[in-house]
């Protein structure tokens, strides 16, 4: 993309160049811990502000005003695909995803469609147009998806769980038609994912929420295998960065699998991380989330600790996941600050 930014160290970060701080963001920075975010979500119910390219744009601008993160994230939701794939879901409050007609046998996948992007999905590609103007050039734009073993997830188990039992008796049970979902999800995952790339963002982050629900073996069955498809569909237009929180096992296959970089969780060490993935593919991450909840100097000084551990090059700092929706703005504030303090030595 032959576009100017102001500030492209996200993604010289991507391409493993030298730099003298590693770039930072936060997954879910665009969101609920913000006021400003706050007064939005009062006014208009979840999928309107998905849906809706003004909401979304000054939705992902908000953090972007506030802490000038070297990269914004597109606001939106890993559950518009199964949206447009003609599966119900509602966001129900204090319960969260809720999709009434959940899917548990062959005969449901019927309905289930690989959609036209446009017509199901043109609001995202809005979205990402009216950012690009509101961002005017200062920081690149990060486009999402959730990896097809996590949308299976919910459209399985009909809403979030903490063992996803059902999605695995699905696919445990009736493998063929697990996978026939699976390749759907798929397939409209690469379509939506190119298209957004067409529309303007410069790299795409793939979230396996729920892959450490896997053991290594069944991850490479119903989870990883289709991840490679999507990298492979993507990596020639634009860098793909995978996220799998639990799924430190698949880090060796993930560094050979052609994205350009690897997100870690806080359960697994820097030097882990790095010894497992080979040490020569860019690693994003891996700050407990909870730990903003520390005073701004710990959050500080913790945050320099972590990038002596990984390293400076070939590393993106970010949380270990999600920002959690009671972490204090001047600790996210903190956590941005240390990075652009950050100076070796």
């Amino acid at each position: 993309m032959s576009e100017n930014l102001q500030n492209d160290l996200f993604l010289r970060a991507l391409k493993g160049e030298s730099v003298a701080r590693p770039p930072v963001w936060m997954m879910r920075q665009a969101g609920r811990y913000l006021p400003e975010f706050m007064e939005i979500k009062q006014k208009y119910d979840f999928f309107t502000r998905c849906r809706t390219p003004e909401l979304a744009s000054e939705i992902t601008v908000q953090p972007i005003r506030r802490f000038q993160p070297d990269a914004a994230i597109l606001f939106s939701d890993i559950l518009v695909i199964p949206l447009a794939m003609n599966i119900e879901v509602e966001m129900k409050a204090g319960l969260g995803p809720w999709l009434p007609n959940p899917i548990r046998k062959a005969a449901d996948l019927d309905s289930v469609i690989v959609p036209d992007i446009d017509s199901t999905l043109g609001y995202v590609m809005e979205a990402i147009k009216m950012t690009k103007e509101k961002l005017q050039g200062q920081v690149p734009l990060i486009g999402f998806a959730g990896s097809p073993w996590t949308i299976l997830c919910y459209c399985v188990q009909g809403q979030g769980s903490k063992t996803f039992d059902q999605a695995k008796a699905f696919c445990f049970t009736q493998p063929e038609a697990a996978h026939q979902l699976l390749q759907k999800i798929t397939d409209t995952t690469i379509a939506y994912l190119k298209a957004k790339v067409t529309s303007g963002v410069h790299a795409v982050q793939i979230f396996d929420s729920w892959g450490g629900m896997l053991s290594p073996e069944d991850y490479q069955e119903f989870s990883w295998q289709y991840i490679q498809q999507i990298i492979d569909g993507l990596k020639a237009m634009a860098p793909v960065i995978v996220f799998g929180k639990g799924c430190w096992f698949a880090l060796d296959k993930m560094a050979a699998s052609g994205a350009s970089a690897l997100g870690v969780d806080w359960t697994c060490s820097p030097q882990i991380a790095r010894k497992l993935s080979g040490g020569k593919i860019t690693l994003q991450g891996n700050f407990d989330p909870a730990r903003l909840l520390s005073p701004p100097a710990t959050i500080r000084r913790m945050v320099h600790k972590m990038i002596d551990e990984f390293g400076t090059d070939r590393y993106i700092v970010n949380l270990g996941h999600g920002i959690l929706p009671n972490i204090p703005v001047e600790n996210a504030g903190a956590f941005i600050r240390a990075v652009k303090e950050y100076h070796e030595g």
